[in-house]
């Protein structure tokens, strides 16, 4: 197929898309024009499936890329499929080969939501998770998805309380008619250019000073003779550190910082000076310098990751409380992302210490120091991590049985296999998809388990599907028993609820590809239940093209 009709197809889809987001959201699963929406997607899909693996779209903010050729472009806020994905952290989609037409529909359900009208708690990325779907993939950002939207009204509330009113407006005005007249100035207008290098010789000349009066005062420690002379100089240094952090100077903070570390571990300098020295050092970590490098990170500077990281280095285990209080007041997205990434580099030298950020008030500093347990990958975390998972807040909760998932430790288990009782339908699925990341045999017989309670049979059929889709990951004789089982009961009294488990059974046995199946599944192609039906004849073709 030639290149262009290659982006035209890839451009079909994505108007395909475009018309199912509406359609899915108007219209009953049972009307035709839902079902013709959803079978006309996924022929366009198809078709370029019929001569490619996958169908992978990269997603900035206003556009959506297929193969570095802009296949979408909107500038609106409404209506803009790019922006929908990009503000909840999606960067990449890929729908692979064997996309299914269930696994589709599931898929325009969810981008079919109105997240900013409806009361959505998740975001599409925590959607797609919660899926797990076998051949749609996505690349988001991890940093984005532990945000929620309070922030945003936070700081909207914020400025809000900030703003000058009517009253303070005409009061400086008022002030401003009162002060005296200024008189023989004569006033030469600068140019934008000016206005410019003006801005650039005074930051210039700020760097300038601070790095010299530096270099004077290591010049009189090395001169000091006497123990107050010593801390004399050193108070004067630590000022220096001080308002270069204060001046948002992060790079000259870092020079102080490597200049200060060489005398200290340098041979050539007195036991005395290297003392004073990792003194100084040490000072990085103080509340104060957490708290002047958390302004840094809130305001509107442009921050090089270098310098950011080289800063890093010099932080150690000491100043991780300070860091958790920090992320609990910074108010901008970018400045929250940066101290997690702190946290996850020196939680690693002391779990413990960033696990008390986990007894916090406020719920979305639980969940973020959640997902920086999650990210150190440390199996220890998981003691700390058990009470997260019963937390009163349905968003922290969800994080927690993701991350025990994650760090598949065994102690987990119990607590997960209370999660399948909770009153909520999306927490008992997080959970068993956790069961499943885990896969010890354990896991696999607290599934079945449940499976086989009677309770079980009058779950949603969605729920059902679910539970049976993680059983799929075991591909053992005893579960391909017991789904055979499954499809082989009858029921005289809740007909219709014993075939949604023999459909899910069915559905499974597809996924798995097993081949010993196919006799009993072969008997059930012409069931009266269309469920059934469809969900047998799906899975007989998947085994057999295995």
């Amino acid at each position: 197929m030639e290149v262009s009709e290659d982006i035209k197809a890839a451009k079909d889809v994505i108007q395909a898309f475009l018309k199912a987001k509406k359609t899915v959201r108007m219209y009953p699963e049972n009307n035709p024009i839902y079902r013709k929406t959803l079978d006309d997607t996924f022929s366009r899909l198809s078709d370029l499936f019929s001569y490619r693996d996958e169908f992978n779209l990269k997603i900035k903010q206003n556009e959506i890329f297929f193969e570095a050729e802009q296949i979408y472009a909107n500038t609106e806020k409404d209506d803009n499929l790019a922006l929908f994905f990009f503000k909840d952290g999606l960067r990449e989609l890929t729908f692979t080969r064997g996309l299914s037409l269930p696994e589709m529909e599931e898929f325009l359900k969810i981008i079919s939501l109105d997240f900013d009208r409806e009361a959505v708690d998740d975001d599409i990325v925590t959607l797609l998770w919660e899926k797990d779907f076998r051949n749609i993939k996505y690349v988001a950002d991890d940093a984005f998805l532990v945000e929620d939207e309070d922030f945003e009204r936070a700081e909207i509330n914020q400025v809000k309380g900030k703003a000058s009113g009517p009253d303070e407006i005409l009061k400086a005005y008022a002030a401003a008619f009162e002060s005296e007249d200024v008189k023989g100035i004569s006033i030469v207008n600068l140019t934008d250019k000016d206005l410019q290098v003006l801005v650039k010789e005074m930051e210039k000349d700020t760097q300038d000073k601070t790095g010299k009066i530096y270099q004077i005062l290591l010049e009189m420690l090395l001169q000091a003779e006497s123990a107050p002379e010593y801390e004399d100089v050193l108070g004067l240094l630590r000022n220096v550190f001080s308002y270069s952090l204060k001046q948002r100077d992060l790079r000259t903070a870092v020079d102080i910082m490597q200049q200060t570390k060489t005398i200290a571990e340098s041979l050539a300098f007195s036991d005395t000076v290297k003392r004073q020295m990792n003194l100084l050092l040490a000072s990085v970590n103080s509340e104060e310098s957490v708290k002047s490098l958390g302004e840094i990170f809130d305001s509107d500077a442009a921050l090089d990751e270098q310098v950011v990281s080289e800063y890093m280095g010099f932080l150690n285990r000491i100043s991780i409380p300070s860091f958790i209080s920090l992320l609990g007041e910074l108010e901008s997205i970018h400045g929250r992302k940066i101290v997690i990434t702190i946290l996850i580099h020196l939680g690693k030298h002391d779990i413990q210490a960033v696990a008390k950020g986990l007894q916090d008030s406020r719920w979305f500093v639980v969940r973020n120091i959640i997902y920086v347990l999650r990210h150190i990958g440390d199996k220890k975390a998981v003691e700390y991590l058990l009470a997260t998972a019963k937390h009163a807040d349905e968003r922290v909760k969800k994080e927690a049985i993701k991350t025990l998932g994650d760090l598949k430790n065994p102690l987990a288990l119990q607590t997960l296999r209370d999660c399948l009782d909770d009153a909520e339908p999306s927490i008992r699925k997080i959970a068993v998809k956790a069961l499943g990341s885990i896969g010890s045999e354990t896991a696999k017989r607290i599934i079945l388990e449940r499976l086989s309670e009677k309770e079980f049979r009058g779950k949603d059929f969605d729920e059902k599907r679910d539970f049976y889709e993680i059983l799929a990951r075991w591909n053992h004789a005893d579960v391909v028993d017991f789904l055979i089982g499954t499809l082989k009961k009858r029921a005289l009294f809740g007909k219709a609820k014993v075939d949604e488990n023999r459909a899910c059974a069915a559905y499974c046995l597809g996924l798995m590809g097993n081949k010993d199946s196919l006799p009993v599944l072969s008997r059930l192609r012409e069931s009266k239940n269309k469920l059934l039906r469809e969900s047998v004849n799906t899975a007989i073709r998947k085994i057999e093209h295995v």
